[in-house]
C-alpha cells in the first residue's frame, strides 16, 4: 500500500528486500485526497513542514484525487518493472484494508509492505494502515517510511 509514487530509493529498497529472489508486487494506491485533511496537517506540523500544513486543504479530493493517483500509480509500476519486478496495481476507491485483505487472499501473498510518510496521530492511536492491516490480513506486515526525493515527479499532484 502506498500513498504517493515511489522514489528511486524506495524502489531499490523494496525490490532488494529479499536479496536476489524474484519478487512481484500488487500495489494499492490510495489517493491522498481521500485521507483526513486535518490529520495530514497535524502530521505536517509535527514534522516541521508548516508550508505543507497550510496547503493540505488544496489537495484534490473525491473524484479529482483519482487522476493524479492513477498517474502516480503508473509511474510506480513502471519503476518497479524497470527494476526487474513483476508489478500490477490499482487505485483504491474505498475501504483500503478490505481490498488489501482480498488481494492477500487471492494472490497468496507472503507479506504486505505499507510504504507511507509518517502519520504520528494515526500511529499513536494504532489507526495507521500498517497497525490496522496487522489485525486483518493474516500475513506479516512490514511498515516502511517513504523517502523524499527532490527529483520525484509531480505525478501525485504535488503530494
Amino acid at each position: 500500500m502506498i500513498e504517493k509514487p515511489l522514489t528511486p530509493t524506495d524502489v531499490e529498497f523494496v525490490t532488494t528486500l529479499h536479496g536476489d529472489d524474484q519478487v512481484s508486487f500488487v500495489v494499492l494506491m490510495q489517493p491522498r485526497g481521500k485521507q483526513d485533511v486535518l490529520l495530514r496537517a497535524i502530521d505536517d506540523v509535527a514534522l516541521g513542514e508548516f508550508e505543507d500544513a497550510v496547503h493540505e486543504g488544496a489537495e484534490p479530493g473525491g473524484a479529482n484525487a483519482e487522476v493524479p493517483a492513477e498517474r502516480a500509480l503508473a509511474h510506480t509500476l513502471a519503476q518497479l518493472r524497470a527494476a526487474g519486478a513483476e508489478a500490477l496495481g490499482q487505485v483504491v476507491q474505498d475501504h483500503p484494508l478490505d481490498l488489501l485483505k482480498s488481494v492477500v487472499d487471492e494472490t497468496g501473498a507472503d507479506e504486505v509492505i505499507v510504504l507511507t510518510a509518517p502519520h504520528f496521530v494515526e500511529e499513536f492511536f494504532h489507526r495507521d494502515w500498517a497497525s490496522r492491516a496487522r489485525h486483518k490480513v493474516g500475513v506479516p506486515v512490514l511498515k516502511l517510511f517513504s523517502h523524499a526525493a527532490d527529483d520525484q515527479p509531480e505525478a501525485d499532484g504535488g503530494a
